[in-house]
């Protein structure tokens, strides 16, 4: 055994010793030491195309699995080609450490080449950016990275490490690691049940929540939500990502089907609960389902589980929710009362939480939803209406979703681009349980998905992957095809193909009065031909020919396979709230078959 080890091998027997298995990145001068150590290492590693392809890839493995995903960029460009894919895990509690190369330290604020500031441009987009200043704070600082990444709510951790570190000594005697980190699910900070409003509504990107048992305040809190509920005549559950990065889906499913409680859930927690679950009303907000948004509006108390109050949930959220007390339970103190005042807020463990409440209502021993609320329901429910022409038609992307979904492996893990498709499949896919649907949500980043699915595919090889696409989604990170090619990794990716970008196009119809500007490619692309000459098998789908097989057969073939699938540019994805509206006003599909 060596009596000596440079930085670069330091920290690649870091994430060794971390669990760490593969890692996505691009090599340049600046990092050519990490990539010298690491081509000695177990740990596999991704070439991809571009550094935000590399963030992306380093996120689908995340967000699949639970388990932090690492990357590896240079510095100057490759920073600033990082911090894309690094701000989406920042806006979606993505646990993600990238590792950066920098100029040597002695070169460092002489605008050397390819030299940034990479702690100042990351630290806005990440939970903690550091630089390290010496090989002696290297072991302390990377265990901080890896602590503050999953501490409470997970997220991205940059570090930034110059050339000479990288090479410089340091002796192997008297290093200890902690074991390899469990997944980010389970890594969950206990409750901090006894902050103030005050604390609870000022965000403090330095504090992290303490290891606590639950406490007298907790179970006060929690006595206090349990009489909340049993007052309460129309109560409804509004859960989101949270429940999943806490790894709390057994024990909500257990607490909506012990008190028979309805569930809108957020593009973030859509895959919490089967579509077939009677009392799952699907995705609420600008794109959720009328009947979905009509209950909030009806409902006299919201039981808010890791969920933000975002915009694009609430619609304007002074108007969201007006007849209803809000219990809000987060990870995250910053988050409660943020965009709404609430009720009650308790700042936890979702899993810890959720089980609190169980116990608590174990001995109630009935439902509390009440049986005039359910047939409300049910009735806002029979009052969505779908076109008939939407679903009659099998290029519409309506019906060539729910038809994916029927024939997709039980196993399947779905990744969506951002626009159109994006929401049409959020509306209509049959999701297969959690992390089977991964997404950019918070910062809706057009190029998540392809690279998103190559991680999905990495971190699960056995497991079929499909990419739903658009156009001009593509377009932004189109190299990837050869990155899934060249790995021949078992993905499907779908282009929903209107030669335009569709959501913008859909904005301008309806709130710029048809001014249609910027929006369409005058010159179609060939993506089958682009595909095939990337190493997938690809097709372009003609409108003469049966989708339903082509598609079939494509989720059938091992491999990489490309669909390309022309759809009609004049389609609007509804329902949908215009901009600062509430979500009950939304536009629906027109009922003229009626």
């Amino acid at each position: 055994m060596k009596n000596e080890m440079t930085g670069a091998e330091f920290i690649i027997d870091f994430l060794v010793k971390k669990g760490v298995h593969t890692i996505s990145g691009i090599p340049g001068g600046a990092n050519l030491p990490l990539y010298d150590a690491l081509q000695r290492s177990p740990i596999r590693h991704v070439l991809a195309r571009h550094e935000q392809g590399a963030g992306f890839i380093a996120q689908g493995m995340a967000r699949a699995t639970g388990e932090p995903g690492v990357c590896f960029a240079s510095s100057g460009p490759g920073v600033t080609n990082l911090t894309t894919a690094i701000a989406d895990a920042m806006m979606d509690s993505i646990p993600v450490l990238a590792i950066t190369g920098q100029v040597p330290t002695s070169l460092i604020g002489t605008d050397a080449f390819q030299e940034v500031d990479a702690v100042g441009i990351m630290t806005p987009i990440t939970k903690a950016a550091f630089m390290i200043r010496s090989v002696d704070e290297l072991e302390e600082r990377l265990e901080e990275a890896y602590h503050i990444m999953l501490d409470g709510r997970p997220g991205p951790v940059l570090v930034d490490v110059p050339k000479d570190i990288q090479f410089a000594k340091m002796p192997t005697a008297g290093r200890s690691f902690q074991a390899p980190s469990k997944p980010a699910s389970f890594n969950r900070a206990p409750s901090n049940p006894t902050l103030s409003d005050s604390d609870i509504k000022t965000k403090d990107a330095e504090a992290s929540l303490p290891s606590l048992p639950p406490t007298a305040a907790f179970q006060d809190k929690v006595e206090a939500i349990v009489a909340m509920l049993q007052e309460s005549k129309r109560p409804l559950i509004y859960a989101g990502g949270g429940i999943v990065y806490a790894g709390a889906t057994a024990e909500l499913k257990s607490l909506i089907d012990t008190l028979q409680i309805p569930v809108a859930l957020t593009l973030m927690g859509l895959s919490i609960l089967p579509e077939s679950h009677l009392l799952n009303l699907g995705m609420l907000g600008m794109h959720g389902s009328r009947s979905t948004n009509h209950a909030i509006e009806d409902a006299d108390l919201i039981l808010a589980l890791g969920v933000r109050f975002d915009d694009r949930a609430t619609g304007n959220v002074h108007t969201f929710a007006q007849n209803a007390k809000i219990v809000h339970i987060d990870i995250d103190a910053s988050e409660i009362g943020k965009n709404r005042s609430v009720d009650i807020g308790l700042c936890a463990d979702l899993k810890e939480a959720l089980t609190a409440l169980l116990h608590a209502l174990n001995d109630q021993q009935k439902p509390l939803g009440q049986s005039s609320w359910l047939d409300r329901i049910e009735l806002l429910r029979k009052e969505d209406y779908l076109p008939e022409e939407w679903l009659d038609n099998p290029f519409h992307p309506v019906a060539l979703l729910r038809h994916l979904g029927e024939i997709a492996p039980a196993d399947a893990i779905f990744t969506t681009d951002v626009g159109q498709h994006q929401m049409w499949a959020a509306q209509h896919l049959s999701l297969r349980g959690p992390r089977s649907f991964l997404t950019s949500g918070g910062a809706g980043t057009m190029g998540f998905g392809l690279p998103a699915a190559i991680g999905a595919a990495l971190a699960y090889p056995e497991r079929p992957v499909i990419c739903i696409t658009g156009d001009g989604s593509l377009f932004m990170n189109l190299a990837e095809l050869s990155t899934a090619a060249e790995l021949n990794l078992n993905i499907k990716v779908l282009v929903f193909n209107n030669n335009h970008l569709g959501l913008v196009r859909q904005q301008q119809d309806l709130f710029y009065q048809k001014n249609f500007f910027a929006i369409r490619y005058d010159r179609p692309t060939d993506y089958a031909m682009v595909a095939r000459g990337m190493g997938f098998e690809a097709r372009n789908i003609m409108h003469e020919q049966n989708v339903g097989e082509i598609l079939e057969a494509a989720l059938s073939e091992n491999g990489p396979v490309l669909l390309n699938i022309p759809i009609d540019e004049e389609q609007h994805v509804l329902p949908m709230v215009p901009p600062g509206k509430a979500n009950i006003q939304a536009i629906t599909p027109v009922a003229s078959a009626r």
